[in-house]
């Protein structure tokens, strides 16, 4: 990154961007694709959000250090709950994503459908 780390715009995003397993640019690096983030009609950032399929990876560590253990060791009912928590952020429509949460859970694609279909069965009564 070519701007001040100590910028209080950089200051303030930087939690979410690093949440999200995005990349902080100097605006002169950006790409179409990219979002500049201006202060006081100045541009002073650049952010370069991941792919999709990266995002799953940031979001599954985040829930790692929430839960403070990885998720394969928590009981069945935390796993559902977590299970809930990312088909309700897409983590489910990303491709593969079926197959990478059932390993980060120590699970099977058929557990993790079985958690999703309960789900919604739920939520049809």
């Amino acid at each position: 990154m070519t701007e001040p780390a100590d910028h209080p715009l950089v200051t303030a995003v930087k939690p979410l961007v690093d949440a999200m397993g995005a990349e902080l640019l100097g605006p002169e690096l950006a790409e179409p694709d990219d979002v500049v983030l201006a202060w006081e009609g100045e541009d002073v950032i650049a952010v370069r959000l991941p792919q999709l399929s990266e995002s799953l990876g940031h979001i599954l560590a985040a829930m790692e250090r929430r839960h403070g253990m990885p998720l394969a060791e928590l009981d069945r009912r935390a796993k559902q709950s977590v299970v809930r928590t990312l088909e309700a952020r897409g983590a489910f429509s990303v491709r593969h994503g079926v197959e990478t949460v059932a390993g980060a859970l120590g699970v099977s694609r058929f557990t993790i459908y079985n958690y999703l279909n309960r789900e919604n069965g739920a939520k049809g009564e």
